[in-house]
């Protein structure tokens, strides 16, 4: 009977044994489904490297979202590389024309001149005037707009006090008469002219057509001039200056002599503008694209 007792007593113990075991099993078990399951919410709360936190419920091909996102990624490359797109530089080009100018003797000089609307025009001043200190003896006798082939005459409306080549003032306004059909110019003058900046340039080059150039932004000179290594070929003059925007921020007025490398741009100045009607009140809200 005492054998029957011992024996009896051990399966209970035994019993108890298996039964505490199989408790502790289920609750490390449960331990570690809330373990993955709270790691797997905090995965899903970490923020991403493109698209920041995944919310519950989001749909992870969202082609509005996609979208958006490589056209952002897009505008910066476009930023990085200093880039900017064909069909916006293809536009800008449409709003410059070439600029001839004839002297007394029959001289012809050419340039280059931005469309501002309404037939006006910005150019560089020596392009399209006498220059008294350099050019005393000198009359400009006719102005000459080529648009679709053919001449039109111009008229200078306002200039700067420039007296010389590659002078803070060496700007002019010129209008045509005639109705003309050409796309105006975004303006921007508060472009702050950072160091390295990319910068495009569309001019006369040597009186072949309007022709695009590349390059970067030097320094600020110290009467206000900026320095630029982009090609300054001949008639390239009076052209336009855009940043990556597409926006009209300078002139090329010069380059070093013996040096087409080596450019001057003259920055714009909202007094270049005070006798284009209307652009007074347009300033302060243009410089931006779509």
């Amino acid at each position: 009977m005492s054998f029957t007792l011992g024996a009896w007593s051990s399966q209970r113990r035994v019993e108890r044994q298996i039964a505490d075991n199989d408790a502790r099993i289920t609750e490390l078990r449960d331990q570690v489904a809330r373990s993955v399951l709270q790691t797997r919410r905090e995965r899903i709360r970490r923020p991403l490297g493109t698209d920041g936190n995944l919310a519950p419920g989001s749909v992870a091909h969202d082609t509005d979202s996609q979208s958006t996102l490589i056209e952002e990624i897009k505008r910066q490359l476009q930023l990085e590389m200093g880039l900017l797109p064909i069909r916006v530089l293809r536009e800008r080009r449409k709003s410059f024309v070439e600029v001839n100018s004839y002297d007394e003797s029959g001289h012809l000089r050419y340039s280059t001149a931005g469309h501002l609307g309404d037939g006006y025009f910005i150019t560089v001043k020596h392009g399209v005037m006498a220059l008294n200190d350099a050019e005393p003896d000198r009359q400009i006798k006719a102005i000459k707009v080529l648009y679709k082939g053919k001449q039109l005459p111009a008229a200078v409306v306002d200039s700067g006090p420039a007296n010389s080549e590659v002078h803070p003032g060496d700007w002019a306004i010129i209008k045509v008469r005639a109705e003309i059909d050409l796309p105006a110019l975004h303006i921007d003058t508060a472009y702050a002219y950072e160091f390295a900046e990319p910068i495009f340039r569309l001019g006369n080059d040597y009186s072949k057509g309007i022709i695009l150039s590349t390059g970067y932004i030097g320094q600020r000179m110290d009467d206000g001039l900026v320095t630029c290594l982009t090609d300054g070929h001949p008639g390239v003059s009076g052209g336009g200056v855009l940043d990556q925007k597409g926006n009209l921020v300078g002139i090329p007025i010069g380059r070093m002599e013996a040096d087409y490398r080596f450019s001057f741009i003259l920055p714009l100045r909202a007094e270049m503008f005070r006798k284009v009607p209307g652009f007074s009140e347009e300033l302060p809200r243009l410089g931006l694209i779509d």
